[in-house]
């Protein structure tokens, strides 16, 4: 048994931060039923970053919305919207990632529901908050990632901002709120407000990347200099040299924290030898970068690792995704999986990372049609 069996969750949500978050839910056993709007569904469906689709649809929507129950309602319907009221009256959680305002409006917000569910667990994801100048802004991951600063702490020092290249505000914002979510329900199971209430989680994804950023913003808030990158081989801008990723005859080779005389005598690059003093690895580490990057491309990745790694040098080799999938150190972990629609169509996926006594969570039921489940779901709830 999963340990978010019997849990039900209303998920209003749409794009990735929010819908991320009712995903990982899904995975630990919590029932989870996506509402979406009529005619076009969740915006993700048709938010194509490949020509890669499946039945039609965006492979992203695919991606983070399985495991889950479709349910379609106009929520500017009267008739619809009393629907949802009932649904949510009967849920344990209820999620959403309006803008501000809009939840208000339609008098689903948190102080409205609670009133005939209070052990609701009510979670919602915005941009920016619900105050200030930014509050309006849209609720987007390149956004989100821009704003933050988060943007200047990849690539090299002359290079211009660059954005992490995954949906990362999305995502982090929407573990965030799993977070909030399961500390609520676990203050709810052991009563320790005192009451039969479950609570309000809110989480912003400017908030969610300023978090993600808590190591380089601590030392700004001490001295208020802004991090500077190297101007090679920038992997981390609080770390010395060796830090980083190089090219190698045939490949590329990433270096993390390590003695810098001490890598100089196992790769026989004499001018390492020089930075005896440990603060010069910091330094000067743009010059110690330069020497790496001229000595590692004489030769080939395989012959370094064999040098390096016997040392315990932390060291790997830089893989893509083909060659990634073709190494025993990934098959062994198991961690895609093969999921079916209702349809019949089967799509590769990813599965849960985490695991519960021992066991990996995973789940064979792919991503729900738009409103495939209402009939069912009227009928089980009354609706």
């Amino acid at each position: 048994m999963k340990p978010l069996e019997n849990l039900l969750v209303v998920d209003l949500s749409q794009f990735l931060s929010g819908p991320s978050a009712s995903l990982r839910l899904a995975d630990l056993g919590a029932r989870v039923i996506k509402v979406e709007r009529p005619g076009t569904g969740d915006i993700c469906r048709h938010l194509y970053v490949s020509d890669i689709d499946i039945d039609g649809e965006s492979t992203i929507f695919h991606a983070i919305n399985r495991n889950k129950e479709g349910y379609v309602a106009d929520l500017k319907d009267p008739k619809d919207l009393a629907k949802i009221r009932k649904l949510i009256d009967r849920a344990d959680v209820v999620l959403h990632n309006f803008r501000p305002g809009v939840i208000d409006r339609l008098q689903l917000d948190y102080a409205t529901v609670k009133k005939t569910n209070p052990g609701i667990v009510y979670a919602e994801i915005s941009g920016y908050g619900k105050q200030g100048p930014w509050r309006e802004k849209a609720g987007q991951d390149l956004l989100a990632q821009s704003l933050s600063g988060m943007t200047w702490l990849s690539g090299n020092a002359e290079d211009g901002p660059v954005p992490v290249g995954v949906a990362i505000a999305d995502i982090w914002a929407g573990a965030l709120l799993v977070t909030g979510i399961l500390a609520c329900l676990v203050r709810l199971s052991i009563g320790l407000n005192g009451r039969d209430q479950g609570g309000l989680v809110e989480v912003n994804m400017l908030e969610a990347m300023l978090d993600y950023q808590f190591e380089p913003l601590t030392v700004y808030l001490q001295d208020g200099e802004l991090p500077q990158r190297t101007k090679t081989n920038n992997a981390h801008t609080l770390l010395g040299a060796p830090y980083g990723v190089y090219a190698t005859a045939d490949g590329y080779l990433s270096l993390a924290m390590g003695s810098i005389p001490r890598l100089g005598e196992l790769l026989e690059c004499p001018p390492l030898g020089e930075y005896i003093d440990p603060h010069s690895w910091f330094d000067q580490r743009d010059a110690i970068k330069q020497i790496l990057v001229d000595h590692l491309k004489t030769r080939p990745t395989a012959e370094w690792l064999s040098i390096l790694e016997p040392a315990d040098i932390w060291c790997a080799e830089v893989l893509d995704w083909n060659q990634m999938m073709g190494k025993p150190g990934f098959q062994v972990l198991d961690m895609t999986q093969q999921v079916v629609r209702g349809n019949g169509t089967r799509y590769a996926t990813t599965r849960c990372p985490i695991r519960i006594d021992g066991q990996r969570l995973t789940a064979s039921r792919g991503s729900c049609d738009l409103g495939e489940h209402n009939t069912v779901l009227d009928q089980e709830f009354s609706l």
